[in-house]
């Protein structure tokens, strides 16, 4: 369940977008269709994830402060050095609209081979907000893979000072079924391990190590 589960939950990914399928959110449709309610953190250090319910879809959200400026925590989530730094193993970053980040959690493996994950960059706002939407896998159950188009990852980006950031990411497109809430779970307790990984390479350098799986 890692390779796929650790890809949605991170797209970085999650309740139905405001915009239909065929009419990707632009970066201010996405802002506005993200609940802004978002509780301050009650410690110095904060990682979040939790379920929300919104009608009849329900929102992944995971947020995080970190000690680190604003362009350390942009470059951890759109280039290939920051991705491998504490996400996965393998990646490629083309980044721009229409651009894609293509993953891999094989350790040996290359990009393009079997198993590669592709995130296709919808749109974005620089150092500001981040649109993804996941390309179906073979993995995924097959709820997700017939609602994969109205899943979309909209991350935003705030500089609070000069050494600390803070990110939530909304997932959109899950629907309030009992298959999706399931999943959401899981996803919400994988969120918390994975963004803390994200803090460890921010704060202390600490790059993350990969299992072979």
């Amino acid at each position: 369940m890692q390779r796929w589960s650790s890809l949605l939950a991170l797209v970085f990914v999650g309740c139905a977008a405001s915009a239909p399928a065929s009419s990707p959110p632009s970066p201010t449709a996405s802002a506005a269709a993200a609940p802004a309610a978002t509780p301050e953190p009650d410690s110095a250090v904060w990682i979040r994830s939790e379920v929300q319910p919104h009608g009849d879809q329900l929102v992944l959200m995971i947020a995080l402060e970190v000690d680190a400026p604003l362009a350390a925590v942009w470059d951890a989530h759109t280039t290939n050095d920051g991705w491998e730094a504490w996400a996965v193993p393998k990646a490629r970053v083309d980044m721009r609209v229409g651009g894609t980040i293509q993953t891999h959690y094989g350790p040996g493996a290359s990009i393009g081979d079997a198993g590669t994950n592709t995130l296709h960059i919808i749109n974005y706002a620089d150092r500001q907000l981040l649109t993804l939407q996941a390309d179906p896998s073979p993995a995924w159950p097959e709820s997700f893979r017939a609602d994969a188009g109205r899943m979309y990852n909209v991350i935003v980006f705030e500089s609070l000072s000069a050494e600390r950031t803070r990110v939530i990411s909304y997932g959109l497109g899950y629907r309030d079924t009992p298959e999706h809430r399931q999943l959401l779970e899981f996803f919400d307790q994988s969120n918390v391990e994975l963004y803390g990984k994200l803090r460890a390479y921010l704060e202390q350098g600490t790059r993350a190590t990969f299992d072979a799986h």
